[in-house]
């Protein structure tokens, strides 16, 4: 008889939490799952899934106004948020069940409430103690608000998804993906939309195609972009609006919301760490290898909380291998943590894979070389809401291996993928220009560009 009462305990029930709970206990572990919200985590309630609701139905709102270009007689008579947002929630409810349901079909043990060490085999869950032979840290992160005068009047992407109605005017201050996703989701439904950039530009760390053409499309679309200017405070009248006032003595009145999106913080202020030995490294988060190993030999942590690629497939795949590595005798199965892809949903949407122009060029210098286009898209074409699409791959060597895809234009969501696949495959310039063109698609760009 084992000396634990279970064999895994996972603390966190987003995707990654999920993700290896669920693989390990279809190897036949003792299993229990600790949660103090809901079931999937922020992708699930308050990030992926319900931003890619809205982002839908923004992209209706572009659809009702081309449909005149293409002879249509349409009139927009007004959007009613509240039954978009019910219509989502309905929709995140059905995923909150169907996890309760499958954690059941597989015996894994539900603890509800907020977990903290007791020492490095155990935990405490409202007084009740758990202990494990194995534990996993996956909670994950939480968004962050300045600590200026005000503050407590603005709202995180955590408040965005709690809205009843739609905000008339609203000041986002950040320029990562949260950012520009949000923006783009407010303006595209008729929302009057600020936003205050730390720097000159979006998206910092993307190839510089893909930033700079957003940065254009969402001055286009008519986003004021408050280049190089943070806010410093915050006030609240007596008419319920909100003023602001920036680092370059600007002020701005009437606003609805304000919203930071200014980066997130690991997740595990009450789990008392100190007790169970782990390690943080020196940003705050927890300390992994590949492996998904910390500096105790038992405790594992994965997803946001190690701050190494915070997207929830990354989380996904990084727990599934985890649990493979522990319970199915594969002991080297890790996740490979190099090509992998992501999409921005913006207006329009980004998708990219590998090094950026610049990082390839820092690496490798004159061994590299560029091929990219920049054009409007049929469907746009047409319409009288002209979107650019722009598309660059990055190779390298005589081979011209592509090591960088990155896209932006409408559809670059839903292309990536299958590029993505050849990429991490190794697949050079000449295999793209080998593969028959499918035609008139945006996505051919990529296989006939010279």
């Amino acid at each position: 008889m084992s000396k634990y009462d279970y064999d895994l305990i996972v603390i966190g029930a987003g995707s990654g939490g999920l993700s290896v709970v669920e693989r390990a206990a279809s190897y036949g572990q003792r299993c229990a799952l600790v949660e103090n919200g809901l079931m999937g985590g922020t992708c699930v309630n308050v990030g992926c899934v319900p931003k890619k609701i809205m982002w839908f139905g923004a992209n209706l709102a572009h659809t009702i106004e081309d449909a005149k270009s293409y002879g249509f007689t349409v009139d927009k008579q007004g959007f009613d948020w509240s039954h978009l947002v019910a219509k989502r929630q309905a929709y995140i409810a059905g995923i909150n069940d169907w996890y309760h349901g499958n954690l059941k079909d597989s015996n894994i043990v539900e603890i509800t409430g907020t977990a903290s060490f007791v020492d490095p085999h155990c935990i405490e869950v409202d007084g009740i103690r758990y202990s494990a032979n194995h534990i996993v840290i996956a909670t994950g992160t939480k968004p962050g608000i300045p600590d200026i005068p005000g503050s407590e009047y603005a709202i995180t992407s955590d408040g965005f998804f709690a809205l009843e109605s739609q905000p008339h005017r609203v000041a986002i201050v950040g320029s990562g993906y949260v950012a520009v996703e949000l923006a783009g989701v407010l303006n595209s439904l008729g929302t009057e939309v600020s936003m205050y950039l730390r720097k000159s530009h979006v998206l910092g760390t993307f190839d510089k195609l893909v930033k700079t053409t957003l940065f254009e499309a969402l001055q286009k679309a008519g986003i004021t972009l408050k280049t190089e200017s943070q806010i410093t405070a915050i006030e609240k009248l007596n008419d319920g609006s909100l003023t602001v006032k920036d680092t370059k003595g600007g002020t701005q009145t009437g606003l609805g919301q304000v919203l930071f999106a200014i980066g997130r913080r690991p997740d595990y202020s009450k789990l008392r760490l100190d007790k169970s030995g782990v390690e943080l490294n020196d940003q705050g988060y927890i300390n992994t290898d590949l492996l998904q190993n910390i500096n105790q030999p038992h405790i594992f942590a994965l997803g946001d909380v190690t701050g190494r690629i915070p997207l929830t497939p990354v989380a996904i795949a990084a727990g599934r291998r985890l649990a493979d590595r522990l319970y199915n005798n594969q002991v080297d199965r890790h996740l490979d943590y190099t090509n992998i892809a992501t999409v921005v949903f913006s207006h329009p949407p980004i998708g990219t894979i590998g090094l950026t122009e610049d990082e390839a060029l820092k690496e490798y210098g004159d061994q590299i070389k560029i091929y990219q286009t920049k054009f409007t898209a049929m469907y746009n074409a047409i319409s009288d809401h002209p979107v650019p699409t722009a598309m660059k791959l990055v190779c390298l060597g005589k081979e011209e291996k592509v090591i960088g895809c990155h896209i932006i234009g409408p559809g670059a969501d839903e292309m990536l993928q299958g590029f993505a696949v050849a990429i991490r495959m190794g697949a050079s310039k000449k295999d793209f220009d080998d593969t028959v063109a499918i035609h008139p698609t945006s996505a051919e760009e990529l296989v006939t560009m010279r």
